[in-house]
């Protein structure tokens, strides 16, 4: 019983918690990182696509239309 509660909690932070930190982790820095730090967003988006994908749907982050003046 404790097993599966382990792996519950592990799946759910691979899943949910750590790819949506990370939106928002890439939202905040993906126009302003260096080369070094963008490799290292890569490397994240990379190893935690299947929450990435799985959380997608749900989030927009596409960018603001500009207002006319």
């Amino acid at each position: 019983m404790i097993v599966a509660l382990v792996y519950l909690i592990l799946s759910g932070t691979y899943l949910l918690v750590i790819p949506g930190a990370l939106y928002f982790y890439l939202k905040q820095r993906w126009y302003v990182a260096s080369s070094i730090e963008r490799v290292f967003m890569y490397f994240l988006v990379f190893f935690f696509f299947p929450g990435l994908l799985l959380l997608s749907p749900f989030l927009n982050f596409r960018p603001q239309r500009r207002q006319e003046v």
